[in-house]
């Protein structure tokens, strides 16, 4: 599995570790993400997705089936 939130789709931006005489080398800034269970009251069961914490609090405005629909995901496969 890649490093990627299955809501949002986030995944590592590339970046410079930038030392202190200047000199750059490539790093990678990756999405903080959580594995976590939510409850689905469509299929009246827990649901086990890799989140980042972004897509955590969205959730709990937006609700799990609206945030699945936006992402194309069938919740039936998790």
């Amino acid at each position: 599995m890649s490093r990627r939130c299955e809501l949002t789709g986030k995944k590592a931006n590339n970046a410079f570790a930038i030392s202190h005489s200047h000199r750059r080398t490539k790093r990678l800034q990756h999405a903080n993400l959580q594995s976590k269970r939510v409850w689905w009251a469509g299929g009246n069961r827990w649901v086990k997705l890799k989140l980042s914490t972004k897509a955590i609090k969205t959730l709990e405005t937006k609700g799990l089936e609206a945030m699945a629909k936006e992402a194309g995901i069938n919740l039936n496969h998790y």
